[in-house]
């Protein structure tokens, strides 16, 4: 596989412990100032006259040459936590390497083919790509807690051994603002997270709309009738969930001429600009031509648990007539029940 080179994941930035300041100084340095780093510890203890005095030998200061950073260069954000995204998942860590143990084979070569694919469409070049391991060329990981450009080298081992299933993220190289640095234990802890926190928050999302996909395709005719909300107006009803029948909406109205034009599935809301058709597309769908003025509507979809309420307003936000809706339930019965698959939003 070959592929070019630089990975921008903006949405790492979520999954990073930080504070809320707005200044990324701010969220990765302590608020006080460093005047402590100025003490002198030069001084002697003097003990009272005839005083016996007793020390605790574990507030001992040990004694040697210690490396480490101080002050300003002290990263004060909470240590990344890895999210357990894949359920029956078991996740390691050892010499800040992250390894995620998985139920099954199937599961792994999922997630396997699945680190592939999105290194395919985020541009991500593969230094080495063998069956049981890949090393990257550098990855672009800056985010909005950074000071400075930053960016790592990652190795993802497949593990497959004694029946158990897994991978393994390690960073193996790190550059700050363009500049290639030692690594350090607590930057690859981190940053060797981050990744795993990525890669199980895209097969999160590729497990949800698979099975997203597979609830549609086992029902395939949504009964729609008329009905009546809490006030005793009338309103149609499709008796299936809120998400299958928005899914289905935004699918199929385009096919009976209704463009949409904005849409908000929290809010429940479709608006569309209607355009009569010609006859042949009432034929194909087997239903009689609107009534319906050429102009704009907006479907508004009430969540009903295991049935979802439809209305329509006009472009004033006035309903339109019962008898105009009553010749929609024909056309959204046709249209659910031809309807295959579904867009994404």
């Amino acid at each position: 596989m070959k592929f070019s080179h630089q990975l921008v994941i903006s949405s790492l930035a979520v999954f990073v412990l930080s504070a809320c300041a707005g200044d990324p100084e701010e969220r990765r340095q302590a608020k006080d100032d460093f005047a402590y780093l100025d003490t002198s510890l030069d001084q002697q203890w003097k003990n009272l006259p005839d005083a016996q005095p007793q020390f605790y030998p574990q507030y001992n200061i040990p004694q040697g040459e210690f490396a480490g950073k101080l002050g300003p260069e002290v990263d004060i954000r909470p240590p990344q936590q890895v999210l357990e995204l894949i359920p029956g998942a078991r996740i390691e860590k050892q010499n800040s390497d992250v390894t995620v143990w998985l139920i099954s084979q199937d599961e792994l070569n999922k997630v396997w083919d699945m680190i592939h694919r999105v290194a395919d469409e985020k541009d991500i070049t593969l230094r080495t790509d063998t069956p049981t391991s890949l090393e990257t060329d550098w990855v672009n990981l800056s985010a909005e807690d950074e000071s400075y450009p930053i960016a790592g080298r990652y190795l993802i081992d497949r593990l497959d051994t004694a029946g158990r299933y897994g991978f393994k993220v390690s960073l193996v190289g790190w550059k700050e603002d363009g500049d290639e640095i030692e690594l350090t234990p607590e930057v690859k802890d981190r940053y060797s997270s981050t990744m795993v926190n990525y890669i199980t928050t895209q097969y999160d999302k590729q497990v949800t709309e698979e099975a997203r996909l597979r609830a549609l395709e086992l029902i395939n005719k949504v009964p729609v009738t008329m009905g009546k909300d809490r006030s005793g107006l009338p309103v149609i009803i499709a008796r299936a969930p809120y998400d299958l029948v928005w899914s289905k909406l935004d699918n199929t109205l385009p096919q009976a001429g209704f463009n949409i034009e904005d849409k908000n599935r929290s809010q429940g809301m479709i608006d569309t600009d209607y355009k009569a058709q010609d006859e042949e597309v009432w034929q194909s769908l087997g239903v009689k031509p609107l009534t319906l003025d050429n102009k704009k509507y907006s479907f508004l979809l009430g969540d009903l648990d295991n049935r979802t309420s439809i209305n329509v307003t006009d472009d004033d936000g006035k309903p339109i007539p019962e008898d105009q809706l009553q010749t929609l339930i024909p056309l959204l019965q046709s249209l659910f029940d031809t309807s295959k698959q579904t867009n994404n939003e």
